[in-house]
């Protein structure tokens, strides 16, 4: 696994005043508030691996936000990070109290933070793709099954980041399968994009014939029309796999209360796309609902990833 960047409650404080913060404030007159925390400090802070535009994040996370506030009778705060491992980094050292992490980070959060929660995962995520996308002029056409991925043989190849489940370890899976190894068949070393985005705009700038990304994010920036598809085209969609799901950390019902993580649960499981309150929160999330979860799930994507030498 790439070496972790260490990051202070300083570096932390910098890192969000810099971004786009969003913040709500809870009801504590609300019937389903918690108890009071037995330390001073009642802000809930949440976050998510930086895989998208950021001011689509800050979108997201605020309005999760203001939902938790109201459901669980605190503050809540979105931390944006700057990369997939400050988050995991973040999350062990205690400063960040739930986040949605894609399938490989939860695996690698949960093992650095002994006592974390599961809480949920998307609908979408049961059954979670990828797309591998190639440039209209790359000479890689739509393929039919996994084996059609040689074609990206002797090609520039980009993944989103190196800690992306659906941008890097699951694209990396399938391309084995096709006979594929990254680091021996492209042309030049693989690209690391850094987002899902990224690697959507790269290809179609031509800086690379082909790349892998997020299932759900190819497919709102094509409903978004913000794809040249005269320039970059889905070539194949991989078959499902599990992958993100939110955590708590393992000082979350010491901090806010007992049972306050299971409470924190029982909010996400409690969306309800039919309620209308609850329709957009729900549609940020590309999801009709949240569903329960349990590291079980994630036992394949420990395997590659350990293969992969991404966890140690």
């Amino acid at each position: 696994m790439r070496s972790a960047p260490w990051r202070t409650r300083a570096t932390l404080s910098l890192v969000a005043a810099l971004a786009l913060t969003a913040a709500a404030c809870g009801d504590d007159s609300s019937p389903s508030a918690t108890q009071p925390a037995p330390s001073g400090d009642r802000t809930l802070r949440i976050s998510a691996i930086p895989d998208q535009d950021p001011a689509k994040l800050v979108e997201i996370n605020s309005a999760m936000a203001t939902y938790l506030a109201a459901a669980l009778g605190v503050k809540v705060e979105y931390v944006p990070v700057s990369d997939y491992a400050a988050s995991v980094s973040l999350f062990r050292a205690g400063d960040l109290d739930m986040v949605f992490f894609g399938g490989l980070t939860g695996v690698q959060a949960r093992l650095q933070a002994p006592g974390s929660t599961l809480l949920a995962q998307r609908d979408v995520d049961d059954a979670f793709r990828s797309v591998f996308i190639a440039g209209t002029g790359s000479g890689v056409g739509p393929m039919t099954d996994v084996a059609g991925l040689a074609a990206f043989k002797g090609k520039r190849f980009t993944f989103g980041s190196e800690s992306s489940t659906s941008g890097r370890l699951m694209p990396e899976f399938f391309l084995d399968q096709a006979g594929v190894t990254s680091e021996r068949d492209f042309t030049g070393a693989p690209g690391y994009s850094g987002s899902h985005d990224k690697t959507v705009d790269l290809v179609e700038a031509g800086s690379f014939d082909g790349g892998a990304l997020n299932a759900a994010v190819w497919d709102r920036r094509k409903a978004a029309g913000t794809v040249d598809q005269t320039k970059v085209v889905e070539v194949f969609r991989t078959p499902p796999y599990r992958d993100y799901h939110w955590i708590a950390g393992p000082r979350t019902d010491e901090r806010f209360g007992a049972g306050f993580a299971e409470k924190a649960k029982a909010a996400l499981l409690a969306l309800d796309y039919a309620n209308p309150e609850h329709t957009r929160l729900l549609d940020l999330y590309s999801a009709k609902k949240f569903i329960p979860t349990e590291a079980g799930h994630y036992r394949e994507i420990e395997s590659i990833g350990r293969k992969l030498r991404l966890i140690s």
